[in-house]
């Protein structure tokens, strides 16, 4: 059971109706968090003894309600949504910026509240006799909690990353189960051009978001988190909002065949270059399934010697080393290959290949470039490393802690079915 204090005045009816209308943008889910105490109901101040029948109703945060969480939204109901505005301001009269959800019954601060601070919301309706209606509801936000989750991004902005780059959220302390969906209404990804996309649950520390083909090419994207003053279980509270604006590369996938022994590298569709590899042998196989560059290291050492022992283990400088996995296996420069490069497995899982192709490919490459492996005696494992890829989208889905509903796209232009195909991952 949840601690009464931890989410005041929570209501599942609510929840159930929001979740429906938010998830009717394919790349934002935004939605408002309630607040606590009781208190009485809005009240109309509309031009006449009875309000309007189209008017609406303020009903979360309650009028006169204190200790509200500073992630609130203005919830209301009313009859025709196209028809209503919502303002908030705060006590000294200045009017705090934000947006209506994609419900169309819920209003949502551009950032969290201030700690301790009165606030009055006002919802303006026109009613069936044509009037405006407003309802108004002044409330209190609770005071700075003691526990604050910090909330981080793997990338940083303006970063330039790769086609296959899953955007990364971590979270400083576990976030149960029965509150991600809260935390995932207050994510939203916006990309220009725009792409279908969903959030996946990593962990109960990570979620991650990727887009349901790799990322166009070029695009610009950004990722928010406003989760500043969210209840997140046990009297925590996030600790701010996070927002983080990257840009996509060229499209460069590298594709490794272990009955070629080649890796072939397209950039933006077109093959430029076919390399030999030397991939796992048959005691320590590489793993066959669709990874991205996790980090690049331009010199190294490989130490395994605790691991492995000293029959198996070893103890090399390595060049031109890009992470694929937590397992450890890289592709990168092995000179000592060289000759069975293109003809014979000698890896103890890397992507051996020479010199001058590490070099070329440590040169071209960037973090989040996909790379997959065909053929080999072991089957990549789901969570070694961003494997993000390497789940059907059907799969992905399943870890939203949200219900998934494709985009409605009545603008989209019909296909003829003669389209070229993009890349498939290896499922």
């Amino acid at each position: 059971m949840r601690a009464s204090q931890d989410r005041p005045t929570r209501r599942t009816g609510r929840r159930r109706a929001l979740a429906a209308g938010l998830l009717a943008a394919a790349l934002t889910f935004t939605s408002a968090c309630t607040g606590s105490g009781g208190g009485k109901s809005s009240s109309w101040q509309g031009g006449g003894e009875s309000a309007p029948k189209a008017a609406a109703t303020i009903t979360e945060p309650k009028a006169d309600a204190t200790d509200v969480p500073a992630s609130t939204g203005i919830t209301f109901t009313t009859k025709d949504a196209e028809k209503t505005t919502v303002e908030l301001k705060d006590s000294a009269g200045a009017a705090v910026e934000g947006e209506l959800a994609a419900d169309g019954r819920s209003w949502l601060p551009a950032r969290a509240l201030e700690y301790g601070g009165q606030y009055t919301a006002t919802v303006t309706a026109t009613g069936d006799d044509g009037k405006p209606a407003t309802a108004t509801s002044t409330f209190t936000v609770m005071a700075k909690p003691d526990k604050q989750v910090r909330i981080t991004s793997f990338l940083g902005d303006g970063q330039v990353v790769g086609v296959g780059m899953p955007l990364i959220v971590r979270f400083g302390r576990a976030v149960p189960q029965d509150y991600r969906d809260d935390v995932q209404r207050r994510m939203s990804v916006t990309s220009t051009p725009a792409q279908e996309g969903i959030w996946h649950w990593a962990s109960p520390t990570e979620v991650r978001y990727r887009p349901k083909e790799f990322w166009q090419p070029g695009s610009t994207v950004s990722y928010r988190v406003q989760a500043g003053g969210l209840p997140m279980g046990d009297g925590w509270y996030g600790r701010s909002d996070l927002t983080v604006d990257v840009k996509i590369g060229p499209s460069l996938v590298m594709v490794v065949d272990n009955r070629t022994k080649r890796m072939t590298v397209t950039r933006d569709g077109a093959v430029v270059r076919t390399i030999p590899v030397s991939l796992g042998k048959k005691s320590t196989p590489s793993s066959s399934g669709t990874m991205v560059v996790i980090e690049k290291l331009r010199k190294t050492v490989f130490d395994t010697l605790e691991e492995l022992g000293p029959v198996e283990g070893y103890r090399t400088k390595i060049d031109y080393a890009q992470r694929l996995t937590w397992g450890g296996e890289f592709i990168h420069a092995a000179p000592w290959s060289e000759g069975q490069q293109g003809s014979v497995n000698v890896s103890h899982g890397c992507v051996n290949v020479s010199m001058a192709n590490g070099k070329w490919l440590f040169e071209n490459t960037r973090i989040g470039d996909p790379i997959t492996v065909k053929g080999t005696e072991r089957r990549l494992q789901n969570g070694n490393g961003w494997t993000d890829w390497n789940m059907s989208w059907e799969r992905y889905v399943e870890g939203s802690a949200l219900p998934y509903e494709p985009p409605a796209a009545p603008d989209a232009e019909p296909t003829t079915g003669d389209e070229e195909p993009g890349v498939e991952p290896t499922p």
